[in-house]
């Protein structure tokens, strides 16, 4: 119905924003990570997507087309509505989902209010060729996805994650490091936190 919505962000809530356009004020259900760009009075640009259930319509709204695009994959997951869908979004941003998915860190998910151990598996399952083949959503994460059958790194990057360290930052770190035969686990923190603290 509608592809995005460029007005003036009039209002906010605790999960929504009111844009306004052509003199009419559209109220947009939004990820926390979206919500968290819009400022009152500033012009923004809204990518749309419009749910139509039986007792409500109900418009979406995000910051990019890739939180659109994760947005919709994850709808088409058994079980997973657009309330859960957007707690997912305000948890984890598009990149970090792609991540968590490709690799099948279903640990990434914990910290999601709805999402128990079983949906989290089930979202991997059911979403992980799809977004090894979303163009879109690959070419906007190339240098955090890594492979998957590298259980070290995926060992490595939840290790760093539960010691404070922002998760793409971490993802993007342990990427670069090669592992050879014989590195531990241990080796591979060491040495991203030496890497990562040379940047600050």
């Amino acid at each position: 119905m509608y592809a995005y919505i460029k007005g003036v962000v009039t209002g906010k809530t605790q999960d929504s924003i009111i844009l306004e356009a052509g003199g009419i004020g559209y109220l947009l259900n939004v990820s926390l990570n979206t919500l968290a760009s819009a400022k009152e009075g500033e012009t923004k640009k809204l990518y749309t997507y419009f749910h139509v259930r039986e007792d409500a319509h109900l418009l979406f709204g995000f910051s990019s087309m890739e939180e659109k695009a994760m947005f919709e994959k994850l709808l088409a997951v058994t079980g997973v509505g657009p309330k859960v869908a957007l707690s997912i979004l305000s948890a984890l941003k598009p990149a970090e989902l792609a991540l968590a998915v490709v690799t099948s860190d279903a640990k990434a998910f914990e910290k999601v209010s709805g999402v128990g151990k079983k949906t989290a598996q089930r979202i991997i399952l059911e979403l992980k060729e799809r977004i090894k083949n979303d163009e879109l959503i690959m070419e906007n994460s190339p240098d955090i996805i890594i492979n998957e059958e590298n259980s070290l790194k995926r060992e490595a990057i939840s290790a760093l994650h539960s010691l404070g360290y922002d998760y793409t930052e971490a993802a993007k770190a342990v990427s670069v490091i090669n592992v050879p035969e014989g590195m531990k686990t241990e080796d591979i923190i060491l040495l991203c936190l030496k890497q990562m603290d040379n940047r600050r």
